[in-house]
This record gives C-alpha cells, sequence and structure tokens, in this order.
C-alpha cells in the first residue's frame, strides 16, 4: 500500500498505464461505487496522458445506459434493477471495447443513449490511433460479461457510507440547496448501495482489479497494486 498527495496518485496511474503494451488501443476501466470519484480521476489521467501526447478516448458507462422504462422496470428503487437492467453492455462491448480491442478494426462510438432526452444516440464513428486509451469510467466494470475486455482494470474504492454525504454535497453544490437530500438518502439506501453489494458478493470486483485506489482522503490517496497484476509496481 502506498500513499501520497493526489498529483502523486495521478502521475503513478499515467505511468502504469504507460507501462501496458498492447498491439491494440489500451482499455482502461475505472470503476467503483457511485459518488467515489471515478470520473473525477479518470478526467485528471485524461490530462496527463494527453500532455504526454497520447491519444485519450473518454467515455462512461452513462452513455450506455437503457431507457429509462426498462432500467426502472422492476422499480425505481430496486437494487436488482440497478445491478441486472440498468446498462447496455451488448452495445458497450459491440461499438467501444470489441472494436478497440485483439482484431477489431478500431472504429468505435462513445455512446448509444442521450440521457437528458432518454433516448438512442448514434455519434459518428471515428477511428482510434493503435496507441489510444480508452479511460472508461462507471459502475460495475467488472462483472462478468465485462471483465475480460479490459487491458487494464482500476477500482476506486470509497467507504459506502462516504458516498451517500458525497452524492449530498454535490447535490448542494451543483443545485444551491439541499432539497434533494431525502431522495439522495433514498436512493442511495434503497438502490445505489444494495446494488453494489449485490455486485460485490457476485462478482468481486476488488478480486479482478490491477490497481485499488482507496479514495476517500481525495487529496491525500493510498493505493496498491494487486499481486496477480501483471504492472510493474508503481
Amino acid at each position: 500500500m502506498d500513499q501520497g498527495t493526489r498529483g502523486e496518485l495521478i502521475s503513478r496511474l499515467a505511468e502504469a498505464i504507460m507501462s501496458v503494451t498492447t498491439a491494440h488501443p489500451l482499455r482502461v476501466a475505472i470503476d467503483g461505487p457511485p459518488a467515489a470519484g471515478k470520473t473525477t480521476l479518470a478526467d485528471e489521467l485524461a490530462v496527463i496522458l494527453r500532455a504526454q501526447d497520447r491519444d485519450v478516448i473518454r467515455a462512461t458507462i452513462d452513455d450506455f445506459l437503457v431507457p429509462r422504462a426498462q432500467r426502472y422496470r422492476r422499480g425505481q428503487y430496486s437494487a436488482e434493477g440497478c445491478y441486472f437492467d440498468a446498462h447496455d453492455h451488448a452495445a458497450l462491448c459491440r461499438v467501444l471495447l470489441d472494436p478497440l480491442g485483439p482484431g477489431g478494426d478500431r472504429r468505435f462510438q462513445h455512446a448509444v443513449y442521450d440521457r437528458d432526452t432518454d433516448t438512442p444516440s448514434s455519434p459518428p464513428a471515428t477511428t482510434a490511433p493503435a496507441d489510444a486509451v480508452l479511460l472508461f469510467d462507471g459502475v460495475f466494470l467488472l462483472r462478468p460479461e465485462l471483465i475480460d475486455r479490459w487491458d487494464l482494470r482500476i477500482f476506486v474504492s470509497v467507504p459506502f457510507e462516504q458516498t451517500v454525504d458525497r452524492a449530498r454535497d454535490r447535490n448542494t453544490a451543483l443545485a444551491g440547496s439541499t432539497a434533494d437530500t431525502a431522495e439522495i438518502e433514498r436512493s442511495w439506501r434503497n438502490r445505489y448501495i444494495p446494488s453494489q453489494q449485490v455486485y460485490f458478493a457476485t462478482a468481486r470486483p476488488t478480486d479482478h482489479a490491477d490497481i485499488i485506489v482507496h479514495n476517500d482522503q481525495l487529496q491525500r490517496p493510498t493505493w496498491e497494486v494487486r499481486p496477480h497484476s501483471s504492472i510493474h509496481r508503481i
């Protein structure tokens, strides 16, 4: 287990990414519970990798949701619905992960769904350079349907209770009020945290992660490279 500043963590993760060699674009999963800091971490990595002249593809699981009626068919607060019904994994593999993987033609789409309009999205296909890096953040990325599609697996770990606090704080910062606090509390307690518990019980994501980032102290994180990882120690 190593500990350092935020900048040291990002630099070490970038080194790990640069150390992995593939004959196709490098597909990096940045997994973890909601409000763990996955998107922020991926964005920080994108900045430093682009500064090192790597072509970076940023994408997120939120752009591979299924329509609202389907993902809430078991109820708005269903944990099973959150885990089993929310995302279009077949489309994710078909338009993004497989084209960027071994034998793929590198022509990809970064989204299939527009959350604002709850409608399908079909952005133009783009061809990735062979040495591009896909930084893909989201929940449930190390589940059986996806586990073999990643070349590097990062798990951002935060205690579940702390994710509730972060979600409340984030809502207050964005909306300028605490009006939705009760709704956030209910969503986390009934849907998001229990769905993560289902995920941990069935997929054991931290067992499959190459790197675990303990992100409870944002400016003083700790991280570990798992023993099974082929990454050189960072």
